[in-house]
């Protein structure tokens, strides 16, 4: 598949390559923990249960985000680690990988409703894509989130 000339594909767990697993902890390590300075375990014990859309531009993973299934981190379907590294932003390829997910997760997971844990900051990116906020501002590792919902 692709996405204004980038490769972009679905794997599962098991079908990560050595490299691409690589690849894609150090992404979300670059950004998540470095660029954000929120220093927190990210390998949670659920990369496993995931689908992770991989974007690639040549051998370079320049976006990348996880989806669950009902029943993993919420009782309905979610999207998360939404991830594009400062040398690709404003280019719209998080509004693709987002888009490109949530039609994988309500094809693939038959969703009603798709759950997202938003960094606060970011609320009017995901409001831009349907998702409404629901309840209070909460802190997750240090940094204001929110919970927000998108009915399919």
């Amino acid at each position: 598949m692709m996405i204004k000339g980038y490769q972009v594909y679905w794997k599962s767990f098991n079908e990560l390559s050595k490299e691409e697993l690589y690849q894609l902890l150090r992404l979300r390590q670059e950004v998540f923990i470095l660029e954000q300075d929120c220093p927190y375990i990210d390998a949670d014990n659920i990369d496993q249960s995931a689908m992770h859309l991989l974007c690639c531009e040549g051998y370079d993973l320049v976006g990348y985000l996880r989806a669950f299934p009902e029943k993993i981190k919420y009782e309905h379907p979610s999207i998360g680690r939404v991830v594009v590294p400062i040398s690709h932003r404003s280019k719209g390829l998080g509004v693709a990988l987002m888009r490109e997910s949530m039609d994988y997760v309500k094809r693939q997971f038959k969703a009603k409703k798709i759950i997202i844990s938003a960094q606060y900051r970011l609320r009017g990116f995901y409001e831009s894509l349907g998702f409404i906020a629901v309840g209070e501002i909460y802190l997750e590792d240090n940094i204001d989130h929110i919970e927000m919902h998108y009915e399919v």
